[in-house]
């Protein structure tokens, strides 16, 4: 069933995670991302039958979207709420930028003590992604469009219910002949 446009999210707002170390958190978007410290909200607020006191946090994108990563005052909601980050790689949030904005984040990284264990780089084909784990385990992609990603988007767009059926059924070929390992 298609949508009309106006029928559809506009973009995301923000996304909320649970962190541990506020001071690291800042520390890893703001200065190695470059992602700005745009809102702390201190609060003391009725959750879940009780009365919490956390502090939120949330950085910028272009976009005017946001990470949001939340901190509990006692250690008993802190455990209660998380961080509980997936331990899969497929767990992640993906975020496009331009190549300058990837290049600059690739050289802070390289730049700071972060762990160069926990970046890597993959060519997808459709999208050059830089990866990288956060001070909370969350991993995050950066990508940069392909040249043709219009182009890409068009052909997908065109057969995405045609290949998931074929797929459901149990035709597994690739119909990504651009990926490079």
């Amino acid at each position: 069933m298609a949508l009309s446009m106006d029928q559809l999210p506009l973009r995301l707002h923000h996304n909320a995670y649970v962190t541990r170390d506020q001071k690291a958190t800042r520390h890893f978007y703001e200065d190695l991302i470059g992602m700005p410290l745009i809102a702390t909200w201190a609060e003391h607020a009725d959750l879940f039958g009780k009365v919490r006191v956390y502090c939120h946090t949330f950085y910028g994108m272009a976009d005017g979207g946001a990470l949001a990563f939340f901190q509990f005052a006692t250690e008993e909601d802190q455990e209660f709420f998380g961080p509980q980050m997936p331990s899969s790689a497929f767990h992640h949030i993906a975020m496009k930028c331009e190549q300058s904005a990837q290049n600059a984040i690739k050289a802070r990284l390289e730049d700071s003590d972060h762990d160069p264990g926990k970046r890597y780089f993959i060519d997808h084909g459709y999208c050059e992604s830089l990866y990288v784990e956060d001070p909370n385990g969350l991993l995050l992609e950066f990508t940069v469009d392909a040249n043709d990603v219009e182009k890409i988007d068009a052909a997908r767009r065109a057969d995405a219910h045609q290949v998931l059926d074929r797929w459901l059924a149990g035709d597994h070929s690739p119909n990504n002949l651009e990926h490079h390992d």
